[in-house]
């Protein structure tokens, strides 16, 4: 599965105000059907640069077109998604 511009930004409007919490994970997977989804802390990427930027988390792309997952900043590119806490979980 590949995101286009719409999916990228309702997804971005969600994470704009959402508690970064399991039902917040849960309806953005209800939401996006088969498009990878996961969570770490904010540390765990800190020397990465984010897809966007919001109060309790940040956004990361995932290419995984080819055999070896990375993040990216083009979502032409991007098949999943990374999101990554800035508080406690």
């Amino acid at each position: 599965m590949t995101l286009d511009e719409q999916s990228l930004g309702a997804i971005s409007a969600f994470l704009a105000t959402a508690e970064l919490d399991p039902a917040a994970l849960a309806e953005l997977r209800r939401r996006f059907p088969g498009l990878p989804l996961s969570r770490c802390d904010a540390s765990d990427v800190a020397d990465e640069t984010p897809y966007r930027s919001f109060e309790r988390c940040n956004l990361y792309l995932l290419d995984g077109r080819d055999h070896c997952v990375k993040l990216t900043t083009d979502p032409s590119c991007a098949t999943g998604l990374v999101l990554a806490s800035k508080g406690a979980r």
